[in-house]
């Protein structure tokens, strides 16, 4: 008998097109005689759908063995969906509410990090005022306090929604209103400059406890950065492996590691890191829910790189997912 993975998709959170295209991924890539694919559907408004018809979360989970996770954002990646499938016994793909909260918190996570002597940014985590007067002063204190260009993004959230560089007062007020449409609190940052790095770790991958992929550089077109519509136009340059050296190397698996670890991150995950002149800094780790399984997706393309089958580590994931029962 073949095992039934309902696959969910879409969400109320503004990832909604970029979960829809890594559910669809993984429906495709599932082989189907081990596995039935069922596709959920949640709508932006929060409302399940099986078969294209309105259905309670028990009715659209029943038989199933294995839910794969695909909601990225909130709902999929803040623990909500979690308690869902925990309260319905449905052994799912990815962290536990605990540490997909946490890690869906970049300061949360930085600060964790920063503990254990691993380089991060500095930066504030400030409430924006949704008054336009407040905000500026706000932005005007920030301009004073803080060393610019800076970074500002959404505490909560991936996919490099709502982040955007400020390098003067007035690009520093547009970004605070930017990122507050994501979330309340906004992480400001300074920017450091240097090539951006990721790398993917898998639980228990080739006979590993966990399983480091090597790391792709990132190489964003000129005078921009790793923003959402960037990311998902297909306009960077991706190295795998990267331009980096072999101590560069070994010191971003060994974060990437070590992070999945700290964060209690379960069956995969991807941290985010900037390589400069000053060291290599670590940004934020993308929990299962939060890694994009996309064409234009990182982890796929270090997959490949690495010889693996994109179906092969889907059967990986789902088998990992079904041990949890």
């Amino acid at each position: 008998m073949r095992t039934v993975v309902g696959v969910l998709r879409g969400g109320p959170s503004s990832e909604y097109d970029v979960s829809l295209k890594s559910g669809a991924t993984v429906l495709r890539e599932l082989d189907t005689q081990l596995y039935e694919p069922r596709d959920i559907f949640i709508s932006r408004g929060g409302d399940w759908h099986l078969h294209g018809v309105a259905v309670s979360p028990e009715q659209a989970l029943f038989g199933v063995d294995v839910a794969w996770n695909a909601i990225h954002g909130e709902y999929g990646e803040d623990g909500q969906l979690h308690h869902i499938l925990d309260g319905l016994g449905v052994p799912y793909t990815g962290s536990d509410a605990l540490a997909s909260k946490l890690a869906f918190n970049k300061q949360h996570t930085k600060e964790l990090l920063k503990k254990s002597g691993i380089k991060v940014a500095h930066g504030v985590v400030v409430a924006v005022p949704q008054d336009e007067g407040e905000r500026e002063q706000l932005a005007v204190e920030l301009f004073r306090t803080m060393p610019h260009p800076s970074i500002v993004k959404p505490v909560i959230g991936g996919s490099s929604v709502g982040v955007m560089v400020a390098d003067n007062f007035y690009t520093l007020a547009a970004a605070l209103a930017h990122a507050s449409q994501i979330s309340p609190e906004v992480l400001v940052e300074e920017l450091i400059r240097g090539k951006e790095a990721t790398v993917g770790v898998i639980d228990g991958f080739r006979g590993q406890k966990t399983y480091a992929l090597m790391p792709v550089e990132i190489i964003p077109p000129p005078k921009r950065f790793f923003d959402y519509e960037v990311k998902y136009n297909g306009a960077t340059e991706e190295r795998v492996p990267g331009n980096f050296s072999t101590k560069e190397k070994a010191e971003l698996e060994r974060v990437a590691t070590l992070a999945h670890e700290l964060l209690g991150a379960a069956h995969y995950s991807r941290s985010d890191f900037i390589v400069s002149k000053r060291g290599i800094y670590f940004l934020e780790l993308n929990s299962a829910q939060a890694v994009g399984l996309t064409e234009q997706s990182l982890l796929p393309k270090a997959l490949y790189a690495a010889g693996a089958k994109l179906s092969e580590f889907i059967s990986h994931v789902v088998e990992l997912a079904r041990r949890k029962k």
